[in-house]
């Protein structure tokens, strides 16, 4: 879910709401299997297979669940396990039809109705995974990551008050949930709140100095309020965390070029064009700054290309207001107050 976000006359806010979901909390394994000893004990080929799935070799950690469901057919834990197992290898269909199994036998079984909706989550059936997570709250209300992905769904739906309601719930189970927080600050800031926006993604980073994302949402929502320097800081945060984020450059840029600092704007644009090359809006906005300066043909070349990419990339209307930009740099060059905002 991208927003862009044109400034003055046309700056495209890159992801002025990034989706900084996790999207979904970590599906959960089921640890109440006890070990055994007993070497064709359908139990103990599922605990090698959850030492094998914790170690990361998930194609082990399926054979192991083959098998202690061959000895145990009935073992639900063992398909819901296999389901987690299928699910991060990408075999979200096959994931489903695990949990399904895991259902049938134990319709009470609460980790496997939230790790089916994970999976319907993943294909893009929201409406199948908010079912799901239903029905794993009325087994059991205290599960917080059920509450936090059926926020995320419903987010996802634009239901941003059932979002932040899920939310809620999640943070009164785990106050120390930083996702969680982050979360709700993208829903108050989608539904207007800037201000509980921020004071969530204050929260964020009490909990977790480190979250990037915590920071460069809080940037975004700073920026939006007036407070260039406040945004600055931020993005500069986020980048020292994680120096690969071409839309946390962006934005800097975009907070540098409305000071006046149009040197530092390309600079950042030109960061963000190293690591993302096919970044429309850096190409878009650099064209601006480079406009500002009176480079003319850098800014067309720039606006083209960024028309090119938003052509490519089916942003229709954002590929008609480039194109408005070098129409209008054409027509009137001595004219700023002409471009399309």
């Amino acid at each position: 879910m991208r927003k862009f976000t044109y400034g003055l006359p046309i700056a495209l806010l890159s992801a002025a709401v990034v989706v900084v979901h996790p999207h979904k909390a970590v599906a959960s394994i089921s640890p109440e299997v006890i070990a055994s000893d007993e070497p064709n004990d359908a139990k103990a080929y599922n605990n090698r297979g959850l030492a094998h799935y914790q170690s990361g070799d998930k194609q082990g950690a399926i054979a192991d669940y083959n098998h202690a469901l061959q000895i145990n057919p009935n073992f639900a834990q063992a398909y819901n396990n296999r389901g987690l197992a299928r699910s991060e290898l990408g075999d979200k269909q096959g994931a489903i039809a695990d949990y399904n199994h895991a259902l049938q036998i134990n319709p009470n079984f609460a980790q496997a109705y939230y790790n089916r909706g994970s999976a319907r989550d993943d294909l893009g059936d929201r409406q199948g995974a908010i079912a799901d997570y239903n029905h794993a709250l009325q087994i059991n209300p205290n599960f917080a990551q059920a509450y936090y992905n059926r926020g995320s769904a419903r987010d996802d739906l634009g239901d941003r008050q059932g979002a932040i309601a899920d939310y809620n719930h999640a943070l009164q189970i785990n106050p120390n949930d930083a996702k969680a927080y982050n979360n709700r600050g993208l829903a108050r800031y989608q539904s207007g709140d800037k201000q509980g926006a921020i004071a969530d993604y204050n929260h964020a980073l009490q909990i977790n100095p480190n979250d990037a994302k915590a920071y460069y949402n809080r940037g975004t929502a700073r920026s939006e309020l007036g407070d260039k320097q406040g945004a600055i800081a931020d993005y500069n945060h986020a980048l020292q965390i994680n120096p690969n984020d071409a839309k946390a450059y962006n934005n800097r840029g975009f907070a540098r070029y409305k000071l006046g600092d149009q040197q530092g704007a390309i600079a950042d644009y030109n960061h963000a064009l190293k690591i993302n090359p096919n970044f429309a809006p850096a190409y878009n906005n650099r064209g601006l700054a480079r406009y500002k300066l009176g480079d003319q043909q850098g800014a067309i070349a720039d606006f083209q290309k960024a028309a090119n990419l938003f052509q490519q990339q089916g942003q229709q209307n954002d590929y008609q207001r480039s194109l408005e930009n070098i129409r209008n740099i054409q027509s009137f060059r001595h004219r700023s107050d002409r471009f399309v905002g």
